[in-house]
């Protein structure tokens, strides 16, 4: 029956349970067929209007929705494919620097100039930051295009690069290491320390390494990565999950690395490597507290805080290489350089190459599944420094120009 507007049309009847409803049918958002029930016409009416709004919106909604909806939905489906860690550290990206300016913006609204402004706050981020953010918003825009949400991409032509330009890690040299495990052999982080140095293995790979994936007992040693640590609220988690497909490798290792795990593993009561004191591998807060016994070492400027008749007074104390603690004589400040647990393994990788290693197989080795990281390094390592270099340039152009003596 034509309805005209603002008048109530006749509905069909329907009896349940003994009680007479007036009944009339809608198509949902998802094109499925609903019955709608009132005691009068009246009331139907006013449901079926109603229905009708909330289908209208969801449908709009649906193709147009608001950034920070889409955000959601895209980390939703991404959650199927990274990892728990992974997708925190994306949407805290994705709150602080896309939702926060952009997110109440229709998806079909936003244009480059908005893209460009809202990205102006990460000029004063890190270098990693600003391109983390900027490799989410073309994601996230680019998955909407293909998903015909979008006529115009808005972030075509926006720059990867920006921010502030971080200084960049350097490998430890043989005498920094030696200061290094003079300085805490004995302490807790020893053993790590060791790993890190000689096997090249990530932090998490270090602290979800068990005992089965840790073989002495043949002519090669070796250690299989098969597993990798995280936290949830603190809370170790060891999953079979890796960084990515080339991180499951088997590494060789060096005889100073196998005897200090033979000693290891005499005393230990734990199935992993690295345990705290009952054989559970470490929370966050355990491995951070085990690092301290590193930069407590340092000989860079130490903050405290001091209470000063009811004050608390900022302090700061640059100790002298070679100082004692005051308040701890054992504890003697010989660190005079930069380290970091990331920077152990870019040790491990930097050596490898600097003894003539092939970079495919230093990729192996590091569990690198983008040759590009290892090739990265292998130009650092390679390619500045002309004094070492000279011979093989040498070498080289004497070949070709068939001469007796070296061109230079």
């Amino acid at each position: 029956m034509a309805k005209k507007k603002g008048t109530i049309p006749t509905y069909g009847t329907a009896v349940r349970r003994g009680i007479q409803y007036y009944r009339t049918r809608i198509t949902d958002a998802d094109g499925k067929r609903v019955d709608l029930y009132a005691e009068s016409c009246e009331e139907l009416y006013q449901k079926e209007q109603e229905a009708r709004r909330q289908v209208e919106d969801a449908i709009f909604r649906r193709e147009n929705p608001t950034v920070a909806e889409y955000c959601e939905k895209w980390l939703l489906m991404q959650s199927a494919k990274v990892s728990p860690g992974t997708i925190r550290g994306y949407s805290t990206s994705i709150r602080n620097y896309i939702i926060k300016p952009l997110g109440e913006m229709y998806l079909s609204d936003v244009t480059a100039d908005d893209i460009r402004l809202a990205m102006i706050p990460l000029a004063t981020k890190s270098a990693g930051v600003y391109s983390t953010v900027n490799m989410l918003l073309k994601c996230v825009f680019y998955s909407a295009e293909r998903n015909q949400l979008l006529d115009y991409n808005p972030c075509v032509g926006i720059s990867a690069k920006g921010g502030k330009a971080s200084k960049k890690r350097e490998a430890l040299t043989d005498k920094q290491v030696d200061v290094l495990l003079d300085t805490v052999k004995g302490l807790p982080p020893y053993t790590f320390i060791m790993l890190a140095l000689y096997s090249g293995l990530r932090r998490e790979e270090i602290l979800g390494l068990q005992w089965d994936c840790v073989f002495l007992d043949v002519p090669t040693p070796y250690l299989s990565v098969r597993r990798a640590w995280r936290t949830e609220h603190n809370k170790p988690v060891i999953t079979t999950t890796l960084k990515t497909k080339a991180a499951r490798r088997d590494i060789p290792i060096p005889k100073c690395l196998a005897d200090r795990l033979r000693e290891v593993k005499k005393k230990s009561i734990s199935e992993y490597v690295i345990a705290d004191g009952v054989g559970e591998p470490l929370s966050a807060s355990q491995f951070q507290r085990m690092w301290k016994y590193v930069t407590v070492r340092s000989t860079k400027p130490h903050t405290y805080y001091k209470y000063v008749n009811g004050q608390c007074i900022k302090r700061t104390v640059t100790p002298t290489p070679g100082g004692h603690q005051k308040n701890h004589p054992d504890l003697v400040y010989a660190i005079d350089f930069d380290v970091t647990p990331h920077q152990l393994r870019h040790t491990y990788i930097t050596n490898l190459l600097y003894a003539g290693v092939d970079p495919k197989t230093v990729q192996y080795l590091a569990g690198h599944e983008n040759s590009k990281t290892t090739m990265d390094i292998y130009a650092q390592v390679k390619y500045n420094k002309p004094e070492e270099l000279v011979g093989v340039v040498n070498t080289a152009f004497h070949q070709r120009m068939g001469v007796s003596e070296p061109p230079f």
